[in-house]
C-alpha cells in the first residue's frame, strides 16, 4: 500500500493505526507529534538551558537532532549534551564515538561523566566483584543520579531524555507488578511531583512516538547504522516486561498506547496523592532523597 498522503512508496506502517507513510510525511508526521507535546506539557520555555542526556544510541540522538531543528528555529534555547560512560566493554566505546561525531557535526558542546570517575569503579569492575547482584539494578540507581547531578552543575533548567511510549509502558507496568505507586507518580512527559532545585525536571519528548517509530526516524536521518543493545540488558526486568509488552502489541495492536493514554488519564489523581511527600538530603552524600540514605550510597555500600 502506498503513503497515504502522497501515493509513494511508504518506509513505515504506524503500529496503533495502520496508516503507511513515506519518508518526508513520516518525518513531518514525527516532529509535528513530538512538538505537540512539547507544547501541550510545556516542556520548554523561552531561554532554557537544555542538558540532553545522550548514549550515542537511536533514541538519545533523535531527540538531540529533533531539539536542535527546535532550537535553530523557532525557540531561544541553549542545549548542551550529557554523556553518561558506565564502563561497559564491547559496548560504551562504540556509542561515545557516535555520539562525539554527531556533537561535533552540529556544533554541540558534549560533556561526559563515567562511572569510574564519580564512583571509583567502571560498571563492569562492580558486576565482576559482585556477581551476584543484577547490573541495571546497580547502574539504573547510579545512572540517574549522576545525570541530576551533572546537569545541576552544568545549570541546567531542563535534563531531556529520548524515552519513548515504549519505555514508559514498561515502566508504568513495572511499578504496578512491584506495588510501586509511589514511583509511577513522579512518570510522565515532564517527570516528578513537585518542584526542587536539587531536582532537574526531566522532559520527554518522544512520550507518546512508538520506539519503532524512534528507531526509522533515526536510520531515515542516518544518526545509527546498527543497534547495539547493552551487555547486562538480559539480566534485568524490564527486558521480560519488554518482551512480554512486545508479545501483547502483536496479538492485539495498540496495547502500549492505551497503557500509556490511560496512565496519562489517573497521572494528575497520583500527583495529588503524593504531592506532600517530603523530599530528604541524604544524611551521608546530601543529595537529595525520600529516605533516610540515598540509593546510591545504600548500594555502594552493598557492593
Amino acid at each position: 500500500m502506498p503513503c497515504k498522503f502522497c501515493k509513494t512508496k511508504p518506509v513505515i506502517t504506524l503500529t496503533n493505526s495502520k496508516i503507511n507513510l513515506c519518508r518526508s510525511c513520516f518525518i513531518r508526521y514525527f516532529e509535528r507529534k513530538a512538538f505537540k507535546t512539547i507544547r501541550q506539557y510545556k516542556l520548554l520555555g523561552k531561554k532554557d538551558h537544555v542538558v540532553v542526556a545522550i548514549s550515542g544510541g537511536k533514541d538519545s540522538l533523535s531527540v538531540l537532532n529533533l531539539l536542535i531543528k527546535l532550537a535553530n528555529k523557532k525557540m531561544d534555547i541553549k542545549i548542551t549534551a550529557l554523556l553518561i560512560d558506565e564502563g561497559i566493554k564491547n559496548y560504551r566505546n562504540k556509542s561515545i564515538e557516535n555520539a562525539k561525531k554527531f556533537c561535533k557535526e552540529k556544533s554541540i558542546k558534549l560533556e561526559i561523566a563515567s562511572y569510574r570517575d564519580n564512583f571509583g569503579k567502571t560498571l563492569d569492575q562492580m558486576k565482576r566483584k559482585n556477581k551476584d547482584t543484577i547490573a541495571c539494578s546497580m547502574c539504573g540507581v547510579f545512572r540517574r543520579s549522576l545525570l541530576n547531578k551533572k546537569a545541576r552543575e552544568l545549570k541546567a533548567t531542563k535534563l531531556a531524555t529520548g524515552h519513548n511510549l515504549d519505555d514508559e509502558a514498561q515502566s508504568i507496568l513495572m511499578n504496578q507488578l512491584r506495588h510501586n505507586i509511589a514511583l509511577s507518580s513522579r512518570l510522565g512527559p515532564i517527570t516528578g511531583v513537585k518542584r526542587d532545585p536539587r531536582f532537574i525536571p526531566r522532559i520527554k519528548p518522544f512520550y507518546f512516538l512508538t520506539e519503532k517509530e524512534v528507531a526509522t526516524y533515526a536510520f531515515l536521518h542516518n544518526l545509527i547504522s546498527d543497534f547495539n543493545e547493552c551487555t547486562y540488558c538480559e539480566e534485568s526486568y524490564r527486558f521480560e516486561i519488554r518482551d512480554l509488552l512486545n508479545n501483547l502489541e502483536q496479538k492485539h495492536p495498540g496495547t502500549k498506547h492505551a497503557i500509556v493514554a490511560s496512565f496519562i488519564d489517573i497521572l494528575p489523581l497520583l500527583k495529588n496523592r503524593f504531592k506532600d511527600d517530603e523530599i530528604k538530603s541524604c544524611k551521608q552524600c546530601g543529595e537529595p532523597c525520600s529516605s533516610e540514605i540515598c540509593n546510591v550510597c545504600q548500594i555502594t555500600q552493598k557492593i
